[in-house]
């Protein structure tokens, strides 16, 4: 009998693909600046609708996946390292948008990948 062979890559697009229950708090939008040579993160307002989609606030409308986005931050938050901007979206309770435990797993974890690519100068697309 032989063992399957784990395929990380794989594996953890399978994760990828799972349900998610989004944060009524809101939704980042997560960036490196190469020239500033910092991680940041811009944070958004939604309301969550009857079918769980993100919705615009103002219009009610569902919040699109791709294309460009045409509305301003509630916040920007800005760190050398995933670890600083962790601090500073988490820790502080004046500027922490963030309700829900798994979205706030998903962001630090979405932090560390922007700063392994701000150091090895790869491009880096959130998950």
């Amino acid at each position: 009998m032989t063992q399957a062979v784990f395929n990380p890559v794989a594996f953890d697009d399978k994760l990828s693909n799972r349900f998610i229950e989004l944060d009524p708090s809101g939704y980042f939008i997560i960036y490196v600046d190469r020239a500033s040579r910092l991680i940041c993160a811009e944070h958004y307002t939604n309301t969550i609708n009857e079918k769980g989609l993100a919705c615009d606030p103002e219009t009610g409308e569902p919040l699109p996946c791709g294309g460009e986005l045409k509305r301003r931050p509630t916040k920007t938050f800005k760190g050398r390292t995933a670890k600083e901007l962790c601090i500073e979206v988490f820790e502080k309770p004046e500027t922490c948008c963030v309700s829900r435990l798994d979205h706030a797993a998903y962001l630090g974890r979405e932090f560390v990948r922007a700063e392994q690519c701000l150091l090895s100068d790869r491009e880096y697309v959130q998950d």
